[in-house]
This record gives structure tokens, C-alpha cells and sequence, in this order.
């Protein structure tokens, strides 16, 4: 477990020591020798903002120290962290600070810092995380996909659900599975799929993909804890883990009747591993 926190902080290094630089997200998921898919997944759940909002905070905070010192104009702060003119960064620097970077330079101006962050795993007690490992062959799914950004993808994927639930029981696909696949860089797609079989037709706007064989880790959740179980997942379970690696870009959320007696659906996540 150590070797893996000592991985994920030397990522938050190089962050750091290139804040002033265009940073490419497959690079800094290296460090952490990590997918791109599953760094910014864990990256997420361990410090609570995406990679993206992390970087843009840290770099906010930085321009405003210089602009504060009144040794640096606001357009050479805007090129100096990235921004394409000097009215996009006054815009990220409003949003950030609530005042213009013009008002920065002022004295006594208030001010708002982000730290940088260091990972450590504290041990504060046990919490319970059931779970299972299972092996399964390939199978194939077939569904409806969206491109997503990881950036806004947790509040952009339940409205593609519930644009696809609107249609009603009719629906070609009923929603068995949620898959996020293809990780390219921030970007991923997302499927809301059913299992598929030889001898059945394709619906109308859906595709199949098939889903390689590997071990499973199998989460049972709750529609109403899904989110708290994922966080877990990654913030305590996987640095834990012992003998298996992640596989793959991608993960399945599986949507299954309620269980008798249980008005809410049964849910569960897994995570493709292989032996270590």
C-alpha cells in the first residue's frame, strides 16, 4: 500500500512542478503508474476535485501571490499559467478570488489559497466494505453511448439517464449495465447498455461491445449509498488491496430488480482486476 501512496503523491509532485506548463493528463497518471481512466477516478475520490479543478485552483492561487507582490502585470500572469488572453484569466481569476486580478494588486485585497496537497492514508477506525472477486468470460453488451468529460461527468451522466428513462417501459434498452469505456485523455464514453446475445437483433441507434474476461471486484450497493460505496472503492479499498491489479479503462455499474421484500434497486460496481 505504501509503494502505491508514494506513487499517487510523486504524481501531485509533478503537478506541482509544472504548474506553469501545459500538463497532459496520460503523463501525470504515469507517475502514479496509472490509466488515465482510473487515476482520475481515484484522484477524485482520495482529494475530493478532479484533477482539473485541482490544477486550475493551485495555479489561482499562485498568480494571485505574484499579482499581490505588484511585481507582475496581469497579462504576463495570464500567460504564465495558461490562459489563451488576459480576459479568460480575469474571468477564472473572479470566479476564484471574487475580486479582479487588477484588485489583487491592491493593497490589503482578500484573497482565497488552495494548498498543495500531500496523500496520506490514516487508519481511524475499520469501515465495513463488502465485496466479492469472481472470474468471468467475455460477454457483450448492447446500448447507447455518450461522450463524457471527466471534469462534469458526475452531473452530466444522470441527466443521460434520465433523458433514456423518459422513453418509458418501451425503451429498446432497458439499462442493465452503465459502462464508462475509452478513456481519451479527460474524455470517455459512457453506455447504458443490456446484456447482448448472437441471436438477437441490434435496436435501432444501439451498438454492441464486448467486454474482455478478467476478474471481477464486485461492490454490492444501494441507489441511495452508490456514490459513498464508490468512494470507498477507491480512497480505502484499492489501496489496500493485495495480489490483484486494476485492468483496463473502464468499470460496469449493473442495475438490477429490487430483491424481495426491498423496494429499492439492487446495484452493484465492478472493477476489472488481474493478478499481481
Amino acid at each position: 500500500m505504501q509503494g502505491w501512496i508514494e506513487g499517487f503523491q510523486e504524481s501531485i509532485d509533478f503537478i506541482e512542478r509544472n504548474l506553469t506548463d501545459e500538463l497532459d493528463i496520460e503523463v501525470i497518471a504515469a507517475k502514479a503508474a496509472l490509466s488515465p481512466f482510473y487515476y482520475q477516478r481515484i484522484f477524485g475520490a482520495l482529494c475530493g476535485v478532479t484533477v482539473g479543478e485541482y490544477i486550475r485552483a493551485r495555479r489561482m492561487t499562485l498568480a494571485a501571490q505574484e499579482l499581490s507582490r505588484k511585481d507582475m502585470k496581469v497579462i504576463d500572469a495570464a500567460v504564465k499559467y495558461g490562459y489563451d488572453s488576459p480576459d479568460s484569466f480575469t474571468k477564472a481569476f473572479q470566479k476564484f478570488h471574487g475580486i479582479t486580478p487588477s484588485q489583487a494588486r491592491e493593497s490589503g485585497a482578500s484573497l482565497r489559497s488552495f494548498a498543495p496537497l500531500h496523500i496520506k492514508i490514516t487508519m481511524e477506525g475499520g469501515t465495513m466494505l463488502d465485496y466479492r472477486i469472481v472470474e468471468k468470460a467475455p460477454f457483450t453488451i448492447v446500448g447507447v453511448k455518450r461522450p463524457f468529460n471527466s471534469e462534469t461527468s458526475y452531473q452530466e451522466i444522470p441527466k443521460f439517464w434520465d433523458e433514456w428513462l423518459a422513453q418509458g417501459e418501451d425503451r429498446s434498452i432497458k439499462g442493465t449495465f452503465g459502462v464508462c469505456l475509452d478513456m481519451r485523455g479527460k474524455n470517455f464514453d459512457y453506455w447504458i447498455a443490456d446484456l447482448y446475445f448472437p441471436w438477437e437483433d441490434i435496436p435501432e441507434g444501439c451498438e454492441t461491445r464486448v467486454i474482455p474476461g478478467s476478474y471481477w471486484a464486485q461492490f454490492p450497493c444501494k441507489m441511495s449509498n452508490l456514490q459513498d460505496v464508490n468512494t470507498k472503492i477507491w480512497s480505502e479499498w484499492l489501496p489496500a488491496l493485495q495480489g490483484y491489479k486494476l485492468m483496463g479503462e473502464y468499470d460496469i455499474e449493473v442495475y438490477l430488480p429490487p430483491e424481495e421484500g426491498s423496494e429499492e434497486m439492487s446495484v452493484y460496481i465492478w472493477v476489472p482486476l488481474k493478478k499481481d
